[in-house]
Parts: C-alpha cells; sequence; structure tokens
C-alpha cells in the first residue's frame, strides 16, 4: 500500500507531465501556425494566449523544486524567446530550427545554440565540463540537502547561508547543463555552455555579463538592454550613456521576474526584496562601468584582491535581500523535506 507522501508525489508527477504537454501543445501551435504569420503585431496577437498560458501553469504545481524550475524555463525563458520570436528576433529566429523537435527544445529549455566555428579539438574543454565536472557537481548537489537536514541544527547562521549560495549555483549549473548534454546527443547539435565558472569571476560585470547563467543574460541583452540602449542613445543621454539606462533596466526587469519566480513558489505577497537585490547590483556594476571609463586601467584590481571581494559582495548581498524571502516562508526546508521524501518513495519501491 503506498504512504500518503508517495501518493502526493504521484499525483504531482501526474500534474506535471499534464503541464508539460500543455507546454508542448502550444509549442507546436507556434511552429505550426504563428511561424507563418507576419511578424511583429500579427504575430504578437497570435503569441498571446500562450504567453498567458505559460504564465499561469506553475501555478498548477505544489512542489518546490518542479515549480521552480517549471516557471524558470516556461514563464521566464520560453516567454522571452517567443518576445524575441514575435519580432523575428532571438534564438527562434536568428538560427531558425529545421525541425520541430529543433524548435521545441530550444524554446523549451535553456539552451542556446553556439555563434561561433568550433573543430572538435576545441571542443574537449568543453565536453571535459559538461560530462565529468557536472557529475560531481550532480553529487554535491545530492549530498548537500542531506548534510543539511541532518546538520543544520548546529550549523552557523553565516554557514548555512554560504551553503545555500552554493545549493543555488549547483542546482542552476546541474539542471541546465544537463539540459545541454541530453540535447547534444540527442540532436547531435553544439551548445553554449549555460556558465563559466563564476566563482573565478573579477568583477560583478564579469559575474552577470559573462560567467553566471548565461541564457539570462542573452535573453536580457535582446529583450531589455538592446532596444533600452537604442532608445535612449536618440535623447538627450546620448549614445555615450546610453548603456547606463540599458544595465538599470536589464537588472530591473531581472529582478522582476525573480521575483515572479519565488511567488510561484511560496504563493505569499511579493516584498520586493530580491528586486532591490538586483536594483543594487545593476547600480554597483554602472559605478563600476563609469569607474573605468573615467580611469581605464589604473581603475582596475588585481584580481586576486577584486575576485573575492567580488563573491563576498554576492554572497553578503544574497544573505541580505536574496534569500530571506524563501527563508521566511520556509521554502528550504520544504524542498530538502521533498528531496527525502522522493529518495524515501524510491527506496520502498526497491
Amino acid at each position: 500500500m503506498h504512504s500518503p507522501k508517495c501518493m502526493e508525489l504521484e499525483g504531482e508527477i501526474k500534474t506535471l507531465i499534464k503541464v508539460w504537454l500543455s507546454v508542448i501543445i502550444s509549442l507546436c501551435y507556434c511552429y505550426f501556425i504563428s511561424s507563418k504569420i507576419p511578424k511583429v503585431l500579427f504575430r504578437f496577437l497570435s503569441l498571446s494566449p500562450i504567453l498567458y498560458l505559460f504564465t499561469i501553469l506553475p501555478l498548477q504545481l505544489s512542489t518546490v523544486l518542479p515549480t521552480g524550475v517549471t516557471a524558470f524555463f516556461i514563464t521566464w525563458l520560453t516567454n522571452f524567446k517567443l518576445l524575441l520570436f514575435a519580432f523575428d528576433l532571438g534564438p527562434l529566429s536568428s538560427n531558425p530550427p529545421k525541425t520541430l523537435p529543433h524548435f521545441l527544445s530550444i524554446a523549451s529549455l535553456p539552451i542556446r545554440l553556439t555563434q561561433k566555428q568550433t573543430n572538435p579539438s576545441n571542443q574537449s574543454p568543453l565536453k571535459l565540463k559538461l560530462y565529468l565536472i557536472l557529475p560531481i557537481k550532480a553529487l554535491l548537489l545530492g549530498l548537500l540537502p542531506i548534510g543539511l537536514n541532518d546538520h543544520k541544527q548546529k550549523l552557523h547562521p553565516v554557514v548555512i547561508l554560504a551553503l545555500y549560495c552554493s545549493l543555488m549555483y549547483l542546482l542552476v549549473d546541474v539542471v541546465l547543463g544537463l539540459c545541454n548534454i541530453v540535447i547534444n546527443a540527442a540532436l547531435g547539435i553544439e551548445l553554449e555552455l549555460p556558465s563559466d565558472e563564476p566563482y573565478f569571476s573579477t568583477s560583478l560585470r564579469d559575474f552577470w555579463g559573462r560567467r553566471w547563467n548565461l541564457m539570462v543574460t542573452y535573453l536580457l541583452r535582446h529583450t531589455v538592454y538592446i532596444p533600452v540602449r537604442s532608445l535612449m542613445s536618440k535623447t538627450t543621454i546620448g549614445p555615450h550613456w546610453a548603456s547606463v539606462p540599458g544595465v538599470m533596466a536589464s537588472f530591473l526587469v531581472s529582478g522582476l521576474m525573480h521575483e515572479l519566480l519565488f511567488y510561484y513558489v511560496t504563493r505569499d505577497t511579493p516584498t520586493w526584496e530580491v528586486t532591490c537585490f538586483f536594483v543594487l547590483h545593476g547600480a554597483c556594476v554602472v559605478v563600476e562601468f563609469c569607474v573605468l571609463k573615467r580611469l581605464g586601467h589604473r581603475g582596475r584590481l588585481h584580481w586576486v584582491v577584486s575576485g573575492p571581494i567580488t563573491m563576498a559582495f554576492v554572497i553578503a548581498t544574497a544573505a541580505w535581500l536574496f534569500f530571506p524571502p524563501l527563508l521566511r516562508d520556509g521554502a528550504d526546508e520544504r524542498s530538502i523535506k521533498e528531496f527525502n521524501d522522493v529518495v524515501d518513495c524510491i527506496m520502498g519501491k526497491f
């Protein structure tokens, strides 16, 4: 006889399957119908019901990780790709998939076709990162929740927050890396890496622009930064400083999207702390930009100094503004409990 928690888990899995079937059917509509409609206004109108559907679908789920991952993939990434697609831009247009599986994969998963010409010998470092280092990260991702569950009461709060930062990094990197591996093996297409070792960042610009969650960076650059910079360059600000409002707008949109993701997970009224976190980092990136523009290379610190300062700032501000909404709701403890329930149910089967 199934235990209650296993029955709840089976119900959530069935709901998750229904949600993703809805996603696949909707993207088939985009592939067969919307792609044939003239771009901009009429194509956007044809896509608007799908954009709305992808915004409410995560509300069908209740567990932390499936809700968060589905909302991140569909409500954020896919909706942004479809917005670009309405203007015949972005990954669904600039590299037009020739088959339905290509379109579905690129639209629904956090992957991007590589933009540079490479030869097989140059791919060995990339494959090393995905196929060798990723399993180690996946193992750590599986062990850290168990350690936190067993020893959380004994650990200092600073240590716990540092572990949460590590878990967040591992979760994003492992989930996005697995998507890359599966699609690369199934369709044989070369993809960009999801991130580039963000703990080696030497500045906030380096962290947010070149290393952390590069799929989000790419989409924000094309949906927010470039349009705002282009618009502001025609005003009194001029092209020389037009990138400043573009950067701030990108971080503001990122904060609002994270606020929405947190709402899906917690179902609590937003406190706007997460938005403040990203606006603060956007302001700091602008300060970095202005200092370097004025001082040039004299304003650069040695990476031995700038690297630890950058990571300390990211972790400290995340502990102050990013994690509290999740911790107050108990989403961290619920996710650990759900992870343990999955392990118990699987063990119970065997």
